[in-house]
């Protein structure tokens, strides 16, 4: 008994002394704060034992607690403070405060750190490290050196409020912050930095209530689209004012908790989604100095609105009036590009046809004719709503980096004759549009596939008509042979081609003459271009007067002989080719070569002149018909 007896007094011995030895380097640390510190007198920390001042809370004779804020204090941080191993609560705001932060890396039981409104110079990388405790940090309005969010504050898994407002971050919005590693963050302040880039794609089904990364002050800024905020529902604060986000607002029906929505000053397209405004919950919402467009949006006379009229691009300022059916039907097709800023620039107003407004249009009267907007850095798809312009006659979309298939609804546009959609990432079949149609595909390898091979818009290196990022040194599928093949072919294609130009000027110095006579005011050389409907005549017609410069129209005709090949100023039919070439006569040919066979003939006006044409065919029997075709 006497053995075990001096065994546990020797413990219980050991145990106090340590605790002794705590409470003594507790107090030494105290100590050491209170000398740092300018002005400490004020406090009134004179007794020996710290437990007793004023400001400091201790339990079981431990330091647990440090409340000085907002005390005019002057002075700096001592490195020693990571020696308080039980300190819960560390409060220093609105003071004086200057140096460098001491790293507090170990405190494992600190759950509350209040450093705002000081000037403190630097924050270390491994100022978070062992922080497992804590849930909220404040460092705003502290003029330190640039710096990034390091990674040692992902120790603090318990985190729910961090908040750095104009304390000189820079860098990326770091991935970190989402639910995976802070499953209970409420809060995040980062406004008035230096911050740039993208949204983190990982806040998605975040349980963030307040997010504020307004006024950043870097050059790009925060920049790309806003989509992420659909899927962060427990929002009740967003402020993103003041940055450089582009592209249409997320749809907002999810967040039923949303009070303070602050957008202003970014450049934001698109119609505002009705769901905004929907929102029971919502009371402020600031709209102004953006792009967005569609109806100006009404809101509950509840709700607090920043949306000074002219700032945006919606087509009336008056607002709950809806815009013209013309404009929605436009504005349903940018839609389908992401509504780009390119677009939202000019597309305003109320009136497509209206002068210098609406880009790539073109109007007779009200009726939209011609939608050009080729290289026009479109990404995107090709919206069905085209269709919904019934005197569309001519639509250009080629040299973007448009997806997707063409859709099938534009087959009913009755007066259509030209679809461009040369030079994007399309796939899938070509609808069976009239004969009366030309489309353009050409530079789309996946036409006619199920699936595309490209990377998704965005990638890096890639641009219109680039099916890869090697600027299009391959097709798309990275087959560098097949690339080669396809250089390859068209040299071989060219040399042909120079070699039937060269049989041609041979065959025109001799101008053997035919007997049949029709009228044409001008020399013209027809050469035809690929179809992709194979029951039509694809020929295109330029001109080469001296007087109006070189054109070229292109026209689609049936095999019907009363069916006639345009230009401008001129009408040529399928039976006075056949007149010119003695019904495509063997005697008629210059040659023959990798593009086809090429015919002569002779063209005569009305005062007698004559001119030699040559123009480029392949000769097709089918139901008795002649198909001209690459």
């Amino acid at each position: 008994m006497g053995a075990w007896h001096f065994i546990h007094t020797s413990l219980f011995l050991s145990l106090v002394c340590i605790a002794l030895s705590q409470q003594n380097d507790d107090a030494a640390v105290m100590l050491k704060l209170r000398d740092s510190l300018v002005k400490s007198s004020t406090l009134g920390w004179s007794a020996s034992d710290p437990c007793q001042w004023s400001h400091v809370g201790c339990t079981d004779n431990r330091v647990d607690r440090i409340q000085i804020g907002h005390q005019n204090l002057q002075g700096t941080l001592p490195p020693e403070l990571r020696n308080l191993t039980q300190l819960t609560r560390f409060e220093v705001m609105s003071n004086n405060l200057t140096g460098p932060l001491p790293s507090l890396s170990g405190l494992s039981s600190l759950q509350v750190l209040l450093l705002h409104t000081n000037s403190f110079s630097s924050i270390p990388p491994d100022f978070f490290t062992g922080m497992t405790s804590l849930t909220s940090v404040s460092l705003d309005a502290n003029p330190f050196e640039s710096w990034e969010i390091p990674e040692s504050l992902k120790d603090a898994t318990s985190l729910k409020e961090f908040s750095a407002n104009d304390a000189n971050v820079a860098g990326k919005i770091p991935e970190f912050f989402n639910d995976d590693v802070f499953t209970g963050l409420e809060s995040l302040h980062l406004a008035f930095n230096y911050l740039e880039g993208e949204f983190p794609l990982n806040f998605s089904g975040s349980a963030m209530r307040s997010l504020w990364l307004n006024s950043q002050k870097s050059n790009s800024r925060l920049n790309g689209t806003v989509s992420v905020l659909q899927n962060m529902t427990s929002l009740t604060e967003i402020w993103l004012h003041g940055n450089s986000f582009t592209g249409p607002l997320p749809d907002f029906s999810g967040m039923i908790s949303l009070e303070d929505l602050s957008l202003r000053d970014n450049s934001l397209t698109g119609v505002v989604p009705p769901s905004l405004g929907n929102i029971s919950t919502l009371r402020v919402v600031n709209f102004t100095n953006n792009k967005l467009q569609g109806p100006t949006p009404k809101f509950a006379d509840r709700v607090s609105v920043d949306m000074i009229p002219g700032t945006n691009n919606f087509c009336l300022d008056k607002p709950g009036v809806a815009c013209d059916a013309t404009v929605n039907v436009l504005l349903s097709v940018a839609e389908n590009f992401g509504y780009p800023a390119s677009l939202a620039d000019s597309w305003k107003g109320n009136d497509p046809c209206s002068p210098d407004t609406w880009k790539g249009i073109a109007c007779a009267g009200k009726d939209i004719l011609v939608i050009n907007l080729k290289k026009a850095g479109l990404t995107g798809t090709i919206s069905s709503d085209f269709s919904l312009i019934s005197t569309l006659q001519e639509l250009f979309l080629s040299d973007n980096m448009l997806t997707g298939t063409i859709p099938d609804e534009l087959t009913i546009l009755h007066n259509l004759t030209i679809l461009d959609v040369s030079n994007n990432r399309l796939y899938g079949n070509i609808p069976k549009f009239k004969n009366t149609v030309k489309v353009e595909y050409a530079g789309n390898p996946d036409i006619g596939k199920n699936g595309s091979i490209y990377p998704p818009p965005g990638t890096p290196g890639i641009t219109p008509g680039s099916p890869s990022g090697t600027g299009g040194d391959s097709d798309g599928s990275g087959n560098k042979n097949l690339a080669t093949g396809k250089i390859v072919g068209s040299v071989i294609g060219v040399v042909c081609g120079l070699c039937l130009a060269g049989l041609g000027l041979f065959f025109y110095n001799r101008k053997q003459k035919r007997s049949s006579k029709v009228q044409s005011p001008n020399m013209m050389i027809i050469h035809p271009r690929h179809s992709g409907d194979q029951a039509a005549v694809k020929i295109t017609a330029a001109e080469s007067i001296a007087n109006i410069g070189a054109q070229s129209f292109t026209d689609s005709v049936g095999t019907s002989d009363i069916h006639v090949v345009r230009t401008e100023n001129m009408v040529i039919s399928i039976q006075v080719l056949r007149n010119v070439t003695n019904n495509f006569s063997e005697e008629n040919i210059l040659g023959r070569g990798g593009f086809g066979t090429v015919y002569k003939g002779e063209l005569h006006d009305v005062r007698g002149h004559s001119a030699d044409i040559s123009f480029l065919a392949r000769r097709r029997v089918s139901n008795h018909s002649i198909g001209l075709e690459d």
